[in-house]
This record gives structure tokens, sequence and C-alpha cells, in this order.
């Protein structure tokens, strides 16, 4: 229960900095924020403190957030000479309001990952001796008879220190018969006789070396450069990962809230680093998702803003509306099908 606790405090956490990233980018410009809740349903409680527009609530679902802005619902009649409504503001303001969001999970990725490497950087290094952790799937060297746990003593007659030496003696013999010693269970075995298979242009035999985990406090500087470029990083491989999901036609690469729970409940149990990273993770992912040009998020907004930059005309506040209903639908209902799945699974 304590684990389901922290995994719903700790992704409402990261929503509730997107949108006071709205909400500060919005004050910042002028706009009126009419109310920022964190949670949903009957409000418990509430503030608005003196000389503010607005309104601060808990409500009884304290899970997830939301601003509301005034004006921003292209559907709603406005007063044009209100300069504190969102369609008044110019479309620089607009555009960082939108913008306020993902960029404040993005800025959160990074402190956490500077956090981290201050106080210990974690990276999962390979043993020395080479062990055997795990094989590729149809691995030359497990059909040749190795096992998990086995010590790589030597490759082609050459002593093997580590992975980096048995990739090196490895690499050049795709297709030739070669000797490995290995030491098992304490006993050195007669040489074992591998072919190495080719891939991408050199030899492998299809086997994992044992890793262990080593902390290492990084500087000032290096956690500062670290904390640019892993989001940046992250954002790539988070891009290929949707497009190879979109060639596919599939949804099994994406996480619902449930799904989100309880990855972030399991990195709870294994400690303090583990939660940090996974949430850092999922910043970096809710920074990415909302800036997709989907209607209904915060890129669906940009792109309108960019159409009204180009034509420099404002789009049609009906069809914008209609637009964003329809982006809502399809999202909730994606979102459910994935919790669905999560549940089920």
């Amino acid at each position: 229960m304590l684990q389901i606790l922290v995994a719903i405090l700790g992704i409402s956490v990261l929503v509730i900095v997107h949108e006071a990233g709205h909400y500060l980018m919005a004050r910042a410009f002028g706009i009126r924020v009419t109310r920022f809740s964190i949670g949903f349903g009957p409000v418990l409680a509430k503030y608005q403190p003196k000389g503010s527009p607005t309104v601060f609530q808990i409500c009884a679902i304290p899970f997830l957030a939301y601003v509301m802005i005034a004006g921003m619902n292209p559907a709603d009649e406005f007063d044009p000479k209100d300069p504190s409504l969102y369609p008044n503001k110019s479309i620089l303001a607009r555009t960082l309001t939108i913008f306020g969001g993902p960029f404040a999970n993005y800025l959160a990725a990074s402190l956490m990952i500077f956090a981290l490497a201050l106080s210990g950087w974690r990276e999962d290094l390979p043993t020395k001796p080479m062990v055997v952790a795990k094989f590729d799937a149809d691995s030359a060297g497990q059909k040749a008879g190795l096992q998990v746990g086995d010590i790589v003593l030597e490759a082609n007659g050459r002593k093997v220190a580590d992975v980096s030496e048995l990739i090196k003696v490895t690499a050049p013999r795709a297709g030739q018969a070669t000797l490995y010693v290995v030491k098992r269970d304490g006993q050195v075995l007669p040489p074992i006789t591998i072919i190495p298979r080719a891939k991408e242009g050199r030899g492998v035999i299809g086997v994992w070396p044992k890793l262990e985990t080593h902390y290492q406090p990084l500087s000032v500087r290096e956690a500062g450069l670290l904390a640019v470029a892993l989001p940046y990083r992250l954002t790539l491989a988070n891009l290929s990962n949707m497009v190879d999901l979109a060639k596919r036609r599939s949804t099994e690469g994406i996480t619902g809230p449930v799904g989100m729970g309880k990855l972030v409940a399991e990195q709870a149990e294994q400690g303090v680093y583990p939660l940090v990273w996974v949430l850092m993770l999922i910043s970096v992912a809710l920074g990415l998702f909302n800036l997709l040009p989907v209607p209904a998020l915060d890129g669906g907004r940009l792109m309108f803003l960019g159409y009204e930059v180009i034509t420099r005309r404002r789009p049609n506040e009906r069809i914008e509306a209609a637009v964003h209903a329809v982006g809502l639908i399809l999202l909730l209902g994606i979102i459910a099908l994935v919790t669905l799945r999560d549940v089920v699974g």
C-alpha cells in the first residue's frame, strides 16, 4: 500500500509540475488563471491569495491536476477588451503559456538528473572477469554449451579479462570455429568450440556479461552537461520508439496510468535512486507526449498557433474547438484501452 501511495504521489507531482509551468508562464504575461486544482471531485480545501485571481484547491481525488486559464477554450465567448484573457494576448505570450507545461517537465527531469549525478551517478559496468549473465535468442554460445555463470578465461588462445576483450577477439572471427576456455563451478572445462555468427559485420556468440552497479559522484560541470544531454537523448529514443510503434500499428510499448503506477511502485521498493530515476523518465515522456501535434494536447494547441503565425489570421474558433473535442475523445479511448490492457495484464 505504501508503494502504491508513493506511485500516486510521484505521478501526481509530475502533473502538478506540468500545470505549474502553464500557470507561471500565464501569470508572467498577465494572463488570468482562475483555478489551480490538485485532483478532481468535491473540493476539500481552497485558498485564494489576496489580490490574486486564482483559487488554489485540493479535491477529494488528489490524483493529477489542472489549471483553468481564462479565455483558453476557443468555444467560449470572451470580452475582446479584457487584457487579462488568453486570446487577447500576443502570439508569443500564448505560445509560451502553452509551452510552459512541457518545459516544466523537462526542467524537472534535468533537476532530477543533476541531483542524482551530484549524489552519485549510477553506472552498471561489466564485471571482471567476464561472467556470462544471459544469452541472446538463438545464441551460438549457448548452443555450443555455455551456461549462465560461466567465466570466460580465454578465446582463440588469448586471455580474456572482461567483455571488451572477448568482443575484440570474437569480432573478426565470424563463421570461424573458435576455442573458448571457461570456468564453471570453480573447475576449468576443456575448450569449447563455438562458431561466432555474423551480425552487423562482426562475429558474435550471443552472450551478455554480468553487470555490477557502481555509484560515482560527478562534478558540477559534468552533472550540468548530463542534465542537458540526457533528456535530449531520451527524447530522441522515445521518438524512435513512437515511429516504430506507428509502423507496426501497435500500442505494445505505450504505458497508461496504471502501468506507470505499477512501474513507479516497483522502483519505490528498490530505493530512492530507482524511484527518482523512473520519475525522471516519466517526466521526459510526459513533456514529449504533450508536445505531440495531437488535438487536445499542448502540441495540438501549438499547431493552431503555428497556423496563426503562417496565415496571419486566427483559426475559426468553432472548428478549433471541434478538433480538440474529437482529439480528446480519441485520446481518452486510447488511454482506456491501454489502461484495460495494463489491468488485465
